[in-house]
């Protein structure tokens, strides 16, 4: 395994959208490793979830994973997943705001909208299809993810530039008052 490079905000290839993995191709040793070096590179930097278009692959294939996070405290666990040729549907209407950051977006933060309940269709790395229901953060999770595979990124969803801030910021005078709104959806771990 390896720590890969991020690609970061202006890369084409995070506008990308990424490419299903084919059957056969899930079980190559390219594809496995590229799935062992996205969660490397995920755990090495911190974030809740990274796909393959971050590492400047553009394939169906993202990681997440919660476990004592120190840069989304707040966020609920969510074991080791990784999703191939994922897709989302939502439950309902009803919407979450939630106040994201992303690796590819470097010290900035911003509130958008994301489905609250979704339910999540994706192989996994062995090619066996699962489907999960998640709610709360941990379906903004999921959809962030998804969003990256079809070269969407958490500014196009923005609908109010002034919430945009830096981490510091964020932290000094808005993460208080985010933690209070999100409260009653900090649960959400996939069913």
């Amino acid at each position: 395994m390896s720590v890969r490079e991020i690609a970061t905000l202006g890369d084409p290839v995070l506008r990308e959208r990424a490419v299903e993995v084919g059957a056969q191709e899930l079980g190559s040793d390219e594809i496995q490793q590229l799935i062992d070096n996205l969660i490397e590179t995920m755990r090495s930097a911190g974030g809740a979830g990274l796909a393959a278009t971050q590492v400047s692959v553009p394939r169906r294939v993202a990681v997440i994973e919660v476990d004592d996070n120190p840069r989304y405290p707040y966020k609920p666990p969510i074991s080791l997943t990784v999703i191939v040729n994922p897709t989302i549907e939502p439950l309902s209407e009803e919407r979450l705001l939630i106040n994201e950051g992303c690796l590819s977006v470097p010290n900035l933060r911003a509130d958008l909208e994301r489905f609250l309940d979704v339910r999540v269709r994706y192989l996994d790395r062995n090619g066996e299809p699962r489907e999960l229901v998640a709610r709360g953060l941990t379906a903004g999770t999921f959809q962030h993810e998804v969003d990256h595979l079809d070269g969407v990124l958490f500014l196009d969803r923005v609908s109010d530039p002034r919430t945009f801030s830096t981490w510091e910021q964020f932290e000094r005078h808005h993460k208080a008052a985010f933690l209070a709104r999100i409260a009653p959806y900090i649960r959400g771990a996939p069913e």
